[in-house]
């Protein structure tokens, strides 16, 4: 026995001593593996993705065994760099998106162009390039192994092909165990990809990676595959799907109204109203970061608890739901991958009821590929810079806020007088990532909004109460976010003004939503709620009556943005009021259809007005209801109704829901089915489910 265990102890140690290389290869792959987890979603030592990552990096080292001792070197450094990229870019990723990347995103990175301050400002750090550590440590083994001429003793000992085998045993035997550790659950969401943060959680970051690949491939190169499943799906949701599209009290309220939609970049909830500080608007000293938009909330309908449920494409995303009652594509953005689909949209409804429709933008048309993707979507005129814009101020990426909209009023008063009715969507440019440039603007023309702390202190030497102030958020990403906001809310009002005096807004009702939450970090939010004036720092003590914990949860509650509909005889009628039910991106088409009298059979949200319990479901596959906030990853949740008893059964039916809306989405993105199923009602599947053909 003993000498058994001595002839396995040397057999161990003699590979260990010739395949240094390799080892140091693996154990470095894994540890950057652990490290990207652990600064994305948290879970350091979770040993299942752990065993996955290790089971890739022994894998693809066993083809290190085709080459040469003293050429593995290269091989290795070549995979640590993919390696690394993929840890780099997924960190990076994950800190501004809360998702990770995936192959078919790569089609956007063309955007990135516009936002190269953007980029470096808000969501590069230092830390990123911590992954880089694993080349240095590769240079200095193979640098001190050629010192030792450690390639040539192991070219004269090895056999490459046995050992190659051998790899790859170990490889079966880590990939036999890992799959034992596998749950139904885990294979389904491997599958569909769309839930990522779960897949990097239990098959860590390098098999998500590689299974992404491979479902990117595979829709390029049969864009059939799975169809016939999806149609299936597809008919069987929606002759299952109950109407709710009765008549309530906003039923063609709108009817026959002119309409201005605003796509307000990056404008949140917390602006305008506070509920972690009690509704309150945000302000600086007594002022109000946005005094118009509060006004026009209290004025009209007010939707407070709003989520624009966007993913990778941010603003396109937004633009996509809001327009169509679909959830973002999971995989890729609709507006670079799948525009070429057919979906039943908002500027195509109001055109069937007589609407001319436009959309103007103080971008180029390519941005987000707006050039094309707006007309499929059914807008008829397209305003873009520079054909329809001048660039006389500059904000920013691109023409102010104030002088597009100042600029937006003549193109709006000449569609009025050529059409009886229409419908404009006009987006917003200023409020956009990277913040910077606001501080110019402010100091060129002399108004500075003012985001440090003043308050009374008394002056030792004089004894008399003076003004102090404290920084607070001066020369902060966040503090600047608000500068901008303000400016925005500003050129807003100053829109609305000159609506007003052209009288514009007589049969017009005015639609606000905000596209998408600042993606600014969690802890400068830490700083705007637990800021201590006096000692200039932030509160951390859980026991002091002041502290808000800003943890996961309160961040993600927190990007709320907001949906207003206004017109100029609202105020003091019974349809001004504010709505605090939840509701999500993709309920906007339905409601505005049942005020404006359209309606979408393949709508996947609902008209806010009826129906009593609502869920927001996110591309992630996390959900939201007045009562809960699920985390579909983690499986676990904030209650958000401490009044209401939970159950299981509660949470297994919207987990289910959330799941199914997602796939149905994306089955419908990905293979265009409203065209090639949805109104084709000679197709043999309509059998399938119990639908005849009458």
């Amino acid at each position: 026995m003993k000498q058994t265990f001595k002839i396995g102890f040397n057999k161990l140690k003699t590979i260990a001593t010739t395949n240094v290389l390799l080892i140091t290869f693996i154990i470095t792959t894994v540890i950057n593996s652990i490290i990207v987890r652990g600064m994305t979603i948290g879970n350091f030592y979770y040993i299942k993705p752990i065993i996955a990552d290790l089971t890739i990096a022994i894998f693809v080292g066993s083809f290190a065994y085709f080459l040469k001792p003293k050429n593995r070197f290269k091989y290795f450094f070549v995979w640590s760099i993919i390696f690394i990229l993929i840890c780099l870019i997924n960190s990076v990723y994950y800190k501004n998106y809360l998702s990770f990347a995936s192959f078919s995103l790569l089609t956007t990175l063309t955007q990135l162009s516009s936002y190269t301050d953007a980029v470096v400002e808000n969501i590069l750090d230092f830390k990123d390039f911590i992954y880089i550590w694993q080349l240095f440590c590769l240079i200095f083994v193979h640098l001190q192994l050629k010192k030792k001429r450690y390639y040539h003793k192991v070219e004269n000992i090895e056999t490459r092909k046995i050992r190659f085998l051998n790899t790859i045993v170990v490889t079966l035997i880590m990939l036999g165990f890992f799959m034992s550790m596998l749950t139904s659950l885990d294979v389904s969401r491997m599958k569909k990809q769309w839930n990522r943060e779960y897949v990097v959680q239990e098959f860590g970051i390098y098999t998500y990676q590689a299974n992404d690949l491979i479902s990117y491939i595979r829709t390029k190169v049969n864009s059939m595959f799975g169809y016939d499943e999806a149609a299936k799906s597809f008919r069987e949701f929606y002759s299952s799907k109950e109407d709710d599209t009765h008549t309530n009290m906003y039923s063609n309220i709108f009817a026959g109204k002119n309409v201005i939609v605003i796509h307000a970049e990056s404008i949140q909830n917390f602006l305008i109203s506070d509920r972690n500080r009690n509704g309150k608007p945000a302000s600086f000293n007594g002022q109000a970061v946005t005094p118009n938009l509060n006004r026009l909330a209290s004025e009209g309908l007010y939707f407070s608890n709003f989520y624009s449920e966007e993913s990778a494409g941010t603003s396109s995303d937004t633009e996509f739901t809001f327009n169509s009652s679909l959830l973002p594509a999971s995989s890729g953005t609709v507006f670079m991958n799948y525009f070429d689909r057919e979906y039943v949209t908002t500027p195509k409804l109001f055109k069937e009821l007589g609407y001319t429709t436009s959309s103007m933008h103080a971008n180029r048309g390519s941005a987000w590929n707006r050039q094309q993707v707006h007309p499929k979507l059914g807008y008829d005129n397209l305003y873009f810079y520079k054909d329809a814009y001048d660039l006389d101020e500059k904000i920013g990426l691109g023409l102010s806020d104030s002088s597009f909209f100042r600029q937006s009023v003549e193109h709006l008063k000449k569609i009025d007088e050529e059409n009886d009715k229409w419908y404009s969507l006009l987006i917003m440019l200023t409020n956009h990532t990277p913040w910077n440039d606001i501080t110019r603007w402010e100091e060129e023309n002399n108004k500075i909004f003012d985001v440090s702390y003043k308050y009374q202190k008394k002056n030792e030497k004089t004894g008399k109460m003076e003004t102090v102030s404290a920084p607070y958020l001066d020369g902060t990403i966040l503090g600047n976010y608000i500068k901008s906001a303000h400016y925005a809310d500003a050129s807003i009002g100053e829109f609305v003004d000159s609506l007003d005096k052209e009288g514009l807004l007589d049969n017009t009702v005015l639609i606000i939503y905000g596209d998408h939450d600042n993606k600014i970090k969690k802890s400068f939010y830490n700083r705007y709620y637990n800021y201590d004036y006096e000692t200039d720092s932030v509160i951390d003590d859980p026991e002091d009556e002041r502290y808000i914990e800003v943890d996961d949860y309160f961040y993600e509650l927190n990007r709320s943005v907001p949906f207003i509909i206004w017109t100029k005889d609202m105020k003091g009628t019974k349809y001004n009021k504010e709505i605090t039910k939840v509701m999500g991106m993709v309920d906007v088409q339905p409601t505005l259809g049942n005020m404006f009298g359209f309606s979408n059979k393949y709508a996947l949200g609902h008209d806010i007005f009826n129906i009593e319990d609502n869920v927001v479901v996110f591309p992630s596959g996390n959900w939201l209801t007045d009562k809960i906030y699920y985390n579909s990853a983690k499986e676990e949740y904030r209650q958000l109704d401490l009044g209401s008893a939970i159950t299981m059964d509660y949470i297994k039916y919207y987990q289910q829901y959330s799941e199914k809306i997602v796939e149905i989405s994306n089955d419908i993105i990905n293979y265009d089915l409203i065209k090639k199923v949805g109104e084709n009602t000679s197709n043999e599947l309509l059998e399938e489910v119990g639908v005849k053909n009458d």
